[in-house]
């Protein structure tokens, strides 16, 4: 049985998504509660894999159980739940029972789990990934409830000419010059929307960033680009410049980790989930 886990989680405190040996990371700490709830060597696969400090509150994994494991999820249903007029279901009876081992003020949630659809892979089967990037610049002010998912920035930023310039970047392009080089890794991505506004509430300046897949930093040097646009230290049509041509500069800053989060993850309708993996992972192949 293939389950379906959504998930969200504050990155401060993680070493980002992966697991890795004597750090927290969000993988880590899902799998060893996974693991006191159904036993065995869980794994999880992750949509996007988020770096040191980014969070998300839309992340989507899944997960493949044994015999073993499937037997002690469908072992016996939770108090109360024989009674109700609709029972939940062994697998999305998973979710409330792994928020219990995480504990009530848990910097990760698994805020839903359901069995997966045939063919669907949480990883290989996503057609777009969105981002949010806040930042406070002095129009806004510093809200210190919010430090912790929001970047500071000690300008007056012009979100039209960010606006301005996020939108020329959209499209299939090379996105090497926003990218921190992996070898043998393709930069290549199609940027679906990329745009800035400010938030009625508070003023905050929010970032909307959609693409079919990201590499490494891209989003936070994107922001970075369009917040030199912002200070006067780029023009809008520069950071189209940037790009194509395909190597770093000093003018664009990787923004800190702080202001990210991972909203949602787009997946098509399910007669279509196995085709897409199947085509997601030939071209990675490729690659």
């Amino acid at each position: 049985m293939r389950i379906r886990l959504d998930i969200a989680y504050d990155g401060t405190q993680f070493r980002g998504w992966a697991r890795q040996p004597g750090l927290r990371s969000v993988q880590g700490t899902l799998e060893d509660a996974i693991a006191r709830v159904l036993g065995g060597e869980p794994r999880l696969v992750v949509a996007g894999r988020t770096d040191a400090g980014v969070h998300a509150s839309g992340q989507v994994a899944h997960l493949d159980l044994d015999e073993a494991q499937l037997a002690r999820l469908t072992a016996r249903p939770a108090r109360g739940d024989a009674a109700s007029a609709s029972p939940p279901t062994p697998a999305e009876r998973l979710a409330p029972r792994l928020r219990g081992v995480l504990g009530a003020y848990s910097d990760v949630t698994v805020q839903r789990t359901a069995i997966a659809p045939d063919g669907f892979d949480a990883r290989f089967s996503a057609v777009w990934r969105r981002y949010e990037y806040r930042i406070a610049d002095r129009i806004a002010g510093y809200d210190p409830l919010e430090r912790l998912r929001t970047t500071s920035v000690r300008a007056d930023l012009d979100v039209e000419a960010m606006d301005a310039a996020a939108r020329s970047l959209t499209g299939l392009h090379d996105f090497a010059a926003y990218c921190k080089p992996r070898e043998e890794a393709t930069t290549i991505r199609t940027l679906l929307e990329f745009d800035w506004r400010r938030a009625v509430a508070d003023g905050v300046l929010m970032a909307n960033v959609k693409a079919d897949a990201f590499c490494h930093s891209m989003v936070r040097a994107l922001v970075g680009a369009c917040v030199a646009v912002g200070e006067g230290r780029l023009d809008i049509e520069d950071v189209a410049s940037i790009r194509d041509g395909l190597e770093r500069v000093p003018e664009v800053k990787v923004l800190a980790a702080r202001g990210l989060t991972l909203t949602a993850v787009g997946y098509p309708e399910d007669a279509l989930l196995a085709a897409r993996a199947d085509q997601t992972r030939a071209r990675r192949d490729r690659e």
